[in-house]
C-alpha cells in the first residue's frame, strides 16, 4: 500500500470507506514510471541515427528514410505520452488492474524502436512495413484495453467514458492499422499513408477531456 514520506497511508486507502486496504494506489508513481519509460524509449530510438560516412549531401539523403521513419515513431511516442498525461487527468487513483494495462502498453511502445530501424533501413520491403504497422497496432489495443479498465474502476459516472463519447478515433484506429499492414504487400508507401493518417487523427488531445475536467472545476 501506498504510504507518503510521513509514513502515514493514503486518506482514500483507510478503510472503513467501502475500500479494502491496499487495492488503490498512488497514480503519480504510475506516471512517473511510464515518462521514465518513454524517455528511454526515445533515447534508444535517437541513438540508432547514425551519420553517413561520406561527407556529401548524396550520402545524407541516403539517410532520409531512417531519419523519416524516426520522425514519424517519435510522434507516435508523443502521441502515447501526451494523452496519456491527458487521460490521467481524469483518474484520481489506479487499481492493479489498470497498472497492469498500463506495463502492457509500455511493453508493445517499447518495440517501437526495433520496428523503426528495421523499416528505416528497409522502406519498401513488405515485412519490415508489415512488421512496423503491427508495432503500432498492438500498442493501439493496448491502449484501449488501458483505457477499458479505467473506466470499468471509475464505475457508471466515469468521467472518462463521459469524455471519450463514442470514441471514435479509438475504435478506428485498430482497423486503419491493420490496413496499413495489408497494404505492406502491395505498395510499401500506401501502407505508410495508413501509418501517417492515424498519426494525424491522434495528434491533436481530445478536446472533450477537458470539457469534462472543466466541468468538474465547475
Amino acid at each position: 500500500m501506498y504510504r507518503p514520506s510521513d509514513g502515514k497511508p493514503h486518506p482514500e486507502l483507510v478503510e472503513g470507506r467501502g475500500v479494502k486496504r491496499g487495492d488503490w494506489m498512488n497514480k503519480e508513481r504510475l506516471a512517473a514510471f511510464t515518462d521514465g519509460v518513454v524517455a528511454v524509449i526515445i533515447t534508444i530510438m535517437v541513438l540508432e541515427l547514425k551519420p553517413p560516412h561520406e561527407t556529401t549531401l548524396a550520402a545524407l539523403r541516403g539517410e532520409a528514410a531512417i531519419f523519416l521513419s524516426y520522425v514519424l515513431s517519435f510522434i507516435y511516442v508523443g502521441i502515447y505520452w501526451a494523452n496519456h498525461h491527458h487521460f490521467f487527468t481524469l483518474v484520481k487513483r489506479v487499481n492493479g488492474g489498470i497498472l497492469w494495462a498500463n506495463i502492457n502498453l509500455l511493453f508493445w511502445i517499447s518495440l517501437v524502436p526495433f520496428a523503426t530501424t528495421w523499416m528505416g533501413e528497409n522502406p519498401t520491403a513488405p515485412w519490415p512495413v508489415a512488421v512496423y504497422g503491427v508495432a503500432l497496432f498492438m500498442p493501439a489495443l493496448a491502449w484501449l484495453v488501458m483505457q477499458t479498465a479505467i473506466i470499468r474502476d471509475q464505475g457508471p459516472d466515469s468521467p472518462l467514458k463521459a469524455a471519450l463519447g463514442e470514441d471514435w478515433k479509438g475504435k478506428l484506429s485498430p482497423f486503419l492499422y491493420a490496413a496499413g499492414i495489408g497494404s505492406a504487400f502491395i505498395n510499401a508507401w500506401l501502407a505508410d499513408a495508413f501509418y501517417v493518417v492515424v498519426a494525424a487523427l491522434w495528434l491533436t488531445p481530445d478536446p472533450r477531456v477537458e470539457k469534462v475536467k472543466g466541468d468538474q472545476a465547475a
